[in-house]
Formats: C-alpha cells, structure tokens, sequence
C-alpha cells in the first residue's frame, strides 16, 4: 500500500504533537518546549522523518500571522492609540540599545562594520510568537509588563521594514538590482494606507454579506481569506505579513463580528502555531554547530546576556513591578523567528558568508529553545526571590474552601458585591490573578487568595464543585467568557452571576445561557439619570420609578435585539421602534398626570421645584 507524502507528513506531525506535547505539560515544560522537542524528534537531525524544515516553517509562519490578526481584534483602535508612546519610545529603546550593545562587543572582536551592524539588527529581534503564547498562558497581557512587552514586539514588526531595506544598500549587490530604496518606502507607506482606509470601507460590508447568506462554514472561510489576503498584500509590498493582520484585527476590534472571527480562527491559530514551533525545533542545524560549537555557544550566551542586560535597565526605567521584570526581559532576550528572514537576506546581499548565516541561525533557534526551559528556572529559583523582596509572600488556595459563594475577581466591581455579601453575615471565597489587587486588598483585611480562575484545579479547591453561587466579576471579557465556560461544563450545580463590561459581552453571556447578568455601567449611569431628574424638580420616588422603568424596557430591548444583533439593518430598526416605544409610554404617562392635576387631583407626581415634567 502507497500513503501519499502529504498524508504522510500530516500523520507524522500530528503523531510528535499528541505524543511529545502532552508529556512536556505533565513534566512542567509547557506546551512550547513540547512541541520543540517534537520537532527536533522528527527533523534531519533525529529520527529524520521530515527533511525538509524550511518549507513547513514558511508555511507554520502564518500561525504568527494569526495571531497577530487575534491580537489585534483584542485592541479597538483608541487602545492603540494610547500605546503610540510605548510603542515608539521603549521600543526605540528596545532595538537601539540592544543593537549598539551586540554591534559594540562584535566591533570590539574585530567582526567588520556591516556584518556586525545587520547581525546586531537580527539579534535585537525578539520572537512574537513565543513570547505572546508566554503571555497568554500566563496570562500577563492586561499586566504593565505584557502590555509594554506587546509594544516592544510591535514595534520590532515595523522595524522590519527599514532592516530589510538596509540590506541591499550594504550590500554587495546593492548597484546591480536596480531597486530604488525611496520607491520601495512609498510602496510600503502606499499598502499600509490602503489597507487601513480600505478596510474600514469595505471588511465590515463584506463580513455583513456574509453573515446573512446563513452559511457558517462560508463565514469561517471569509476570515481566513480576510487573514490570508491582507497578509498577501504586505508580502508584496515587502512588508512583514504579521504587521498586515495586526493591522487587519484592529480594524475588526470594534465591528459586531469580532467574537465569532475569534472563534472561527482559534484553533486555526493553536495548530499552526504548534506547527511553527515543531518547524523551528526541526531547522536547528547540528552539523553547523557541530563544526563550530564554541563560536556558536559565545553567540547564544553573548547576545542573550546583551540583551538581558539593556532589558532589566529598561524595565527598572519604565518601572514595572520587581516582580514582573525576569519574565519581561527573559522573553524579550531570545532571539525573533524573524532574524531568519534578515540572515538568510544578508547572504544573498553578500554581506554575510553561509557559516556566519548558520553559526547565528543556530544561536538564535537554540535561544527560543532554550527560553521555555530558563522560563521554568525563573518561576522556581528566581520568582521567589524577587516576589520576597517585593511584596509579602502571596498565597494560593492550598486548603479545600467550602463556602456557598465564590466571587472571581475581586477589583472595583466584585469588592462591592463581597462588601454587600459580608455586611449580610454571608461568606464567601475570592479568588484573583493580580497579585498587586490580592496585597492591597489584604491590608484592608479581606480574605482574597491568589490565582488564575481559569485553571480547573484551583476552581476544585476553591469549592466550586459545591458552591451554590460563582459570581464572575473578572474585568477581561476573554477570560470571564473561559471561566463561565469551565464552570457550566465542570460545576453545572453553581448559578453563574456574571458581570458584563458592555453590550456584546452581555450577548455572549446570555449565549451560553447565564441567566443573572448585570451590565456594569447601566445602574450607574441611571443613578446619575436620576439625580439630575430630582435637581431639576422630579420627586425622588418619581424620578426612581422613572429610572427603573427604563431599566425593565432597556434589558428587554436587548433581549430581543440579541437574535438580530449581526443584522444591522434589521438591529436599527428594531432599537428606533423600542425608543419610539419608550418615549410613546413616557409621553401617555405624562398627559394622565396632567389631566389628574387639572381635574383637582394633587399628586405627588409633581416635581417639587422647576417647570412640570
């Protein structure tokens, strides 16, 4: 019997994942270094079961690229805006710094001016795809840490244009291409342009089109061809296909399609991601370093030790919490998937020989090798020492808690409801991830443990398999979504009282079927509603029953837009004809008081002071 290669390849790959990866996890590695492991299990260097690394990590690379596009559609633009300056301040810093220290000790070493300047730009490059996993599963990105370290890999996309334009001009062959370096930046300023005016015009209608043809599968291939299309566009342009889906999210960030974009492209993402990964283990070349493992060796260690060094200065400038510094600068100090393209150029350009390619081609595969393991070193040898000189040794839940309420997340929304809870003589167990949250509220005397309410076992020893009631009170709409999720598969006995941060977090709550959902902002907002009723002379009775009435019609209004909610034609009118509704009935209620008044009848309903509702 003949398996054709492609089927082949693909039970090979998937074989090493199932096998290695879960392993990995068991032993405390993390799912990274697992797949790592796969691939150097597989490639030419072990079991030689695949052959050829370069063509499956050029196709893994667009696992980067989605995740990019998901990154993107977490941050609506007025969030990108507010990271203008870390962007282009601390990552400046980032790339000049730990590329004048690398071309400073290769110079001093007698390495010649441009080999050590385009090595120097290649080292400074971190890897976006290792270092935003770290953060997600550690779940870091809303941390100062994860926020500055997404910066600093932004901007290191961007910085990708002007590397890749500088290799030719050093080069070689720089006179003989004919390229024209001022044609290629207004191409490149051309595309990002038009892919930032031309998706605001055009996803949204398209992604609308779509939706109302009622076909699933047809909506999940739109966003994939949205992904891989942009992508397309800036690889023609000469520009980083990571940077173009950023872009391509961000548009997307504020658009009704967002959730179901993220859920069509998930597990897109988490298999070629694991994919990338497996390529990268696959393409470290031993023979390269076995003919020069000392200079290979001096590299890796030189270049990671440069870094980590302009990184904790830069960490104690921005001044991030002691405790978050190593993971900062540990990922950031390994080098970038993308230090490949730049060294693979500069060989072309003449800059660079083959073995001077290999000798920091393996540096920098042995570095994102190396960093899940030195991660490990760093949460138990090194962690505990910076969380003792820091702050108060935090504790997780290591006893079984037994109480009928567990509130997760305990910030400014779930304090008001454990503060309600303990004024009535009831109890409950609280769980959060800031360690920063957990020390403050503590010193006020509140019994707040520490950790990730998105892991199932510390959900177990909270007591969520008997508490009556889990209120979920988790500011990110990511994570609260994952934890209603966990909870209704695991502790299906527990009623869920969540909190919504706007509208289609409420929908997709009342999706998964929780009943008790409060919009965090609609009680406030008709507080204030009825303060400025009474000022101007509403009775307070009055102006509350006013309030609540609005209230009751408001939560059946999205009730019943919540069918609807990615028809927007259809969503426009439903939500005019509920206002004409609401004004209808304000409007009746207002002549019956006035013809009770002119009939004799005093009433209370009249406002106190100022001119007649």
């Amino acid at each position: 019997m003949h398996v054709t290669p492609w089927l082949l390849s693909t039970l090979v790959f998937l074989a090493a994942a199932v096998i290695v990866v879960p392993l990995a996890r068991a032993l405390g590695l993390g799912a990274i270094i697992g797949y790592l492991a796969a691939g150097l299990l597989i490639g030419p260097h072990g079991l030689k079961l695949v052959t050829d690394p370069e063509t499956v990590l050029h196709f893994a690379e667009f696992g980067v690229v989605l995740m990019l596009f998901l990154v993107g559609l977490e941050l609506v633009p007025s969030k990108l805006w507010e990271l203008r300056r870390p962007i282009f301040g601390w990552g400046t810093l980032q790339m000049a710094g730990c590329t004048a220290a690398i071309a400073g000790v290769a110079l001093a070493f007698g390495v010649p001016w441009k080999v050590a300047l385009i090595a120097a730009l290649g080292l400074a490059l971190s890897s976006t795809a290792i270092a935003l996993q770290v953060l997600a599963e550690r779940n870091l990105m809303r941390t100062g840490s994860g926020e500055t370290g997404f910066a600093i890999l932004l901007f290191q996309d961007v910085a990708a244009i002007p590397i890749l334009a500088l290799i030719p001009l050093l080069g070689a062959v720089a006179a003989d291409d004919g390229a024209n370096p001022w044609w290629e930046a207004a191409r490149a300023i051309g595309v990002i342009v038009a892919v930032i005016f031309g998706g605001r015009l055009l996803l949204r209608p398209l992604l609308r089109w779509i939706a109302r043809s009622g076909t699933p599968e047809l909506f999940t291939a739109t966003a994939l061809f949205l992904v891989v299309g942009v992508a397309a566009l800036m690889q023609v342009a000469g520009l980083s296909m990571a940077l173009g889906a950023f872009l391509g999210g961000v548009l997307l960030a504020e658009s009704e399609y967002k959730r179901e974009l993220e859920t069509d492209l998930e597990p897109f993402k988490g298999l070629l991601l694991g994919l990338f990964f497996i390529a990268v283990g696959m393409s470290v070349d031993f023979d390269a370093l076995a003919r020069q493992p000392w200079t290979v060796l001096g590299v890796l260690l030189g270049f990671m030790a440069l870094k980590l060094a302009v990184l904790a200065a830069l960490a104690k400038a921005i001044g991030l919490p002691v405790a978050e510094r190593p993971v900062f600068a540990l990922l950031l100090a390994q080098g970038g998937e993308f230090a490949f393209v730049v060294f693979q150029g500069a060989v072309g350009a003449r800059i660079f020989s083959a073995d001077t390619a290999s000798v920091l081609i393996g540096a920098v595969a042995l570095s994102m090798l190396l960093t899940p393991l030195l991660l490990v070193a760093v949460d138990r040898f090194v962690a505990p020492l910076y969380a003792r000189g820091a702050t108060r040794k935090i504790d997780e839940i290591a006893e079984p808690q037994q109480a009928p309420i567990i509130i997760l997340g305990f910030g400014r929304y779930g304090q008001i409801i454990g503060r309600m809870l303990y004024a009535n003589g009831l109890s409950a167990t609280v769980l959060d991830h800031d360690a920063e949250q957990v020390e403050g509220t503590r010193r006020f005397g509140w019994p707040v443990y520490y950790g990730d309410a998105t892991r199932l076992d510390l959900l177990r020893t909270a007591g969520a398999a008997e508490a009556r009631i889990i209120v979920v009170a988790i500011d990110d709409i990511e994570q609260s979504l994952k934890v209603v999720d966990i909870v209704q598969e695991h502790f299906a006995q527990a009623l869920i009282v969540a909190r919504a941060r706007n509208v289609q977090h409420w929908y997709e709550l009342r999706d998964r079927g929780v009943q008790h959902v409060e919009r965090e902002t609609l009680d406030a907002a008709l507080m204030s509603a009825r303060s400025v009723l009474e000022l101007m002379g509403w009775q307070p009775h009055r102006a509350r029953q006013l309030a609540m009435r609005f209230r009751r019609h408001n939560i059946e209004q999205i009730e019943e837009l919540r069918p609807h909610r990615k028809d927007e034609s259809k969503l426009i009118n439903m939500s005019k004809q509920g206002r004409q509704q609401l004004e209808q009935l304000f409007a009746q209620e207002r002549e019956q008081r006035k013809e009770r008044r002119e009939q004799g009848w005093g009433s209370d309903d009249a406002p106190a002071r100022g001119p007649p509702p």
